[in-house]
């Protein structure tokens, strides 16, 4: 498998065939409305992106801060869940109408999807975004997805839209996602602090990866950060996808991003770069919203670590209410997630069951039990 080694060959088809590129509400939205000469300009590097036979995805923020403005709005729209359901309502109408010109001045046609959380997050749902990103692209249109904030009740808290771009990726199986944000990428400290410098190069996100990461963003417009783009990282790394962290605040973006080489370039930890890991287990690994927690020993984290599934002797704790198929943490003893997997036993079934061994599950379960807890089939390490 071929693989990214630079920023520069965000710009080689051979390396990088599908991008995904995410825009943040503070490049797309000023005091003044849409930023539409800083807009012409992006639009132009996917045109020429498109002429060089890549395949691109837009996840736009944005929808909020513009229909806000529209409405007049104080807070950037987000006072309220009231207030932001509404300037989204207002907003993705103006924000998709601005892209689908912009795209067809290049002969190009942009197809406008709304997502939740849910739609990425439930497996049949999942696969039918897979279906119609890949028709789109094959077609040559080219995406633009934002999150469906106007129905939108919890998930509208999740919308930094990294971790939307990052799940997109996953399932377009795109080969990079490109976050432009209003930062150069990520620095060993607070870029404010003397001496930080910054990263080009990040293999696997490790605990003192994350400790660089700020959770401030300068704009005040959007609603993530440094951490919540971290976050991105590792739902792109389970997939072997590529993701860099560049400065939109400038005119084109990402010309000086891949010629200038300035960004920050995460790649997925070597065992993972060598091939994709199975799309199900990609789309498992990366969810967001989890039901429960099992708390498992040391011999069953050193059997999973090795591939084996979790079995009831095993587990030490359970946490949480969730049925049969829901997706569940797996953790260490020190509360460290270890893997994600579908449960094969619903919760009250898992604590029954805590410690115990196959020849006695029959007896207290009061039917045949199955196999494991969570089966090697249904988990992915973290």
């Amino acid at each position: 498998m071929l693989r990214l080694k630079t920023l520069a060959d965000l710009a080689d088809p051979a390396l990088a065939p599908r991008l995904v590129i995410k825009v943040g509400s503070a490049l797309l939205v000023d005091d003044g409305g849409a930023r539409r000469p800083w807009l012409t300009m992006l639009v132009a590097e996917i045109a020429a992106a498109k002429a060089r036979g890549q395949d691109v995805i837009v996840v736009s923020s944005g929808a909020i801060a513009l229909g806000a403005r529209r409405l007049g709005l104080d807070k950037g729209g987000r006072g309220s869940l009231a207030d932001a359901q509404a300037a989204a309502a207002v907003g993705q109408i103006a924000l998709s109408g601005l892209w689908a010109e912009l795209l067809a001045a290049h002969g190009l046609t942009a197809a406008q999807l709304l997502l939740t959380l849910e739609d990425l997050e439930d497996r049949r749902r999942y696969l039918n975004a897979t279906a119609t990103l890949t028709r789109l692209l094959d077609a040559g249109a080219v995406p633009v997805i934002n999150e469906n904030d106007s129905v939108a009740t919890q998930e509208i808290r999740f919308g930094d839209n990294d971790r939307l771009a990052a799940r997109v990726a996953q399932a377009a199986r795109a080969d990079a996602v490109l976050l432009l944000s209003d930062i150069d990428g990520l620095y060993d400290r607070h870029p404010k602090e003397p001496g930080a410098r910054l990263l080009p190069l990040v293999e696997g996100i490790t605990p003192e990866v994350r400790a660089m990461a700020s959770p401030e963003s300068s704009s005040g417009m959007g609603s993530g950060g440094m951490i919540s783009k971290l976050q991105a990282v590792e739902i792109a790394e389970l997939a072997g996808i590529a993701l860099v962290i560049g400065n939109g605040t400038c005119d084109r973006p990402v010309t000086r991003i891949i010629e200038q080489g300035i960004g920050t370039l995460f790649l997925p930890r070597a065992a993972r770069a060598k091939g994709r890991k199975d799309p199900r287990k990609a789309w498992l690994g990366g969810r967001l919203r989890l039901k429960g927690d099992i708390t498992i020993d040391a011999g069953a984290a050193k059997a999973l670590a090795g591939g084996a599934s979790l079995l009831a002797a095993g587990v030490t704790a359970v946490a949480g209410q969730f049925a049969r198929g829901d997706a569940v943490a797996i953790r260490d003893a020190d509360g460290r997630v270890l893997a994600h997997g579908l449960s094969e036993y619903d919760a009250g079934e898992c604590r029954a069951l805590i410690g115990r061994q196959s020849a006695e599950q029959a007896a207290i379960l009061g039917y045949a039990p199955r196999s494991a807890v969570v089966h090697r089939d249904q988990l992915v390490l973290m």
